[in-house]
């Protein structure tokens, strides 16, 4: 959990990780095959017909990672950078013991962070809709429940419900997402 206070009429709101999606490149290839039976105690998945990537369900941490045979590889389920960099490493080093030639260095890149947060307070999303129309609002009550806010820098896609509460996704870095709370924040203040 990464603490970020968030200021609107004297409340204050943590931002909370709920998943980290991260990508890098453990080797040049991977014979997936020899992979899932050297892994078979594991709780690896590999059905080449269905989809083409076999997929470890890591214990610890819990996270889920695709391998794929050109040796790239996609961790979803992180709830900290450090720790998808460390599943990755781990899957490096399971594919290491397996045979597979790894890489020395791996490179592992944050795709998308999806973060919560509780803003204690409810929100009237017409008004919100009406008085951001321009800025990249949508709210579609009987397609969906939320209001959606599109921000350009930080690049984001904020999700507001009546309740006060937030979803936060699209950012690669946990400051973007605290940044682009802040800008909803900011953009509705005028309206309370």
């Amino acid at each position: 959990m990464i603490p970020k206070s968030l200021c609107l009429c004297d409340t204050v709101a943590t931002i909370e990780v709920q998943n980290i999606v991260a990508s890098g490149r453990i080797a040049d290839s991977l014979d997936l095959q020899a992979l899932s039976l050297s892994m078979a105690d594991e709780h690896v998945t590999y059905r080449p017909e269905q989809f083409p990537g076999l997929v470890y369900r890591m214990k610890k941490p819990k996270v889920a990672i695709l391998l794929f045979s050109t040796g790239k590889v996609v961790c979803t389920g992180g709830k900290s950078v450090e720790q998808a960099r460390e599943a990755v490493g781990k899957v490096a080093e399971t594919a290491a013991a397996a045979g597979a030639k790894v890489r020395d260095k791996l490179d592992v890149e944050i795709q998308n962070i999806v973060a919560t947060a509780d803003l204690k307070r409810d929100f009237d999303l017409s008004l919100i809709a009406t008085a951001l129309l321009s800025e990249g609002v949508e709210y579609e009550p009987e397609q969906f429940p939320g209001l959606v806010y599109r921000l350009k820098d930080p690049k984001a896609v904020i999700l507001v419900f009546q309740s006060g509460k937030v979803v936060c996704t699209g950012t690669r870095t946990l400051e973007d997402a605290a940044q682009a709370v802040d800008r909803f924040l900011d953009a509705v203040k005028g309206l309370y």
